[in-house]
């Protein structure tokens, strides 16, 4: 038997609080691990690439899990499983796009058990990285997917900084398209984050993908209800319909009166280490309508800035047609 075959030994603690969690968070720092759904920790660890002290599995906290409606909008609990988002009716009729996003994560039988939180969470899928080769992100000198020979079709246009990997969530894309913001806990108290400040690139920190710290959790995502009932949509292309992640998607939110667009998100995951905010785009499509020439002229400004590897030109015209699609979509 491969020892890849075998999980490393750690300590499980199985808290039924926050409070009782943080302490443990605080007490193993980074010899601990945060345990969701567990769909993508239990595999870092049977490949042996990672091997923590502790495992903190946080899905007996009730409080963080379920939806509620706010003063200004709704607050989902980032254990809430992506097929309760999907679900939801609140959601599906006022936030859809965050319920398409969840829609397309993987099978039926992840979203069961992955979260919200995890989805947003999770570490980057570059395959030099998780097979445990010792690139810039796990600590070494060398990045070997930004190398003559290096594979990396499925790797950034825009923001590396050493390492070229992008964000694999697809609910990523949805939060910083409804202007979402992030409820994080930690020692020091409670801080909220906007959506579009919580992911990171590696120019910021290389060895992580989110603002939150080793002793802290994210316990809930908040969207405004200024979004509620917009245009919205979501579409991601992928090698295939299940079980994998976006070669690139987009998601957009757009609030459109007596025929012109008021104020519109659109962003892409896929193309950098966080989700990308289309600015260029939107700040054409803001006060025109949403037409195919507006669509044309806003999509063609999309990967402007871009810097292709040696196998992924072809997310250059992918980006730039699903941003028109966002915007011809919607209404």
């Amino acid at each position: 038997m491969s020892t890849k075959d075998v999980m490393p030994q750690f300590a499980l603690f199985q808290p039924t609080d926050i409070e009782n969690a943080l302490d443990l968070l605080e007490k193993y720092g980074e010899r601990g691990w945060k345990v969701a759904g567990g769909q993508d920790s239990y595999d870092w660890f049977k490949d042996r690439a990672k091997r923590p002290e502790a495992v903190i599995d946080l899905g007996g906290i009730a409080a963080l899990h379920g939806i509620r409606e706010t003063a200004d909008g709704i607050e989902i609990g980032a254990l809430t499983t992506l097929s309760e988002i999907v679900d939801s009716p609140i959601i599906t009729e006022s936030y859809g796009v965050l319920a398409q996003a969840a829609g397309r994560v993987a099978s039926p039988q992840i979203r069961n058990v992955g979260t919200l939180g995890g989805n947003l969470c999770q570490d980057t899928r570059c395959w030099y990285y998780r097979s445990g080769l010792d690139c810039y992100r796990a600590g070494g000198n060398t990045c070997y997917a930004d190398t003559p020979e290096g594979m990396n079709r499925e790797h950034c246009l825009f923001g590396a900084s050493r390492c070229v990997a992008v964000t694999p969530s697809d609910t990523a894309a949805a939060v910083v398209a409804l202007d979402a913001e992030m409820v994080i806990r930690g020692p020091a108290g409670e801080r909220v984050v906007p959506a579009g400040e919580f992911f990171i690139g590696p120019a910021v920190n290389i060895t992580r993908m989110t603002v939150v710290e080793a002793s802290e959790l994210l316990v809930a995502v908040r969207i405004p209800s200024k979004w509620a009932g917009a245009d919205f949509y979501f579409e991601k292309v992928a090698d295939r319909n299940t079980w994998d992640f976006p070669l690139v998607n987009v998601a957009s939110s757009m609030i459109v009166n007596n025929g012109v667009v008021e104020d519109i998100r659109i962003v892409c995951s896929g193309v950098e280490c966080v989700p990308k905010r289309i600015e260029g785009a939107e700040q054409i499509v803001i006060g025109s309508a949403p037409d195919a020439e507006t669509a044309d002229l806003a999509g063609g400004t999309a990967s402007r800035g871009a810097t292709p590897l040696n196998y992924n030109h072809f997310k250059i015209p992918l980006m730039e047609n699903l941003v028109k699609r966002a915007i011809r979509g919607n209404v």
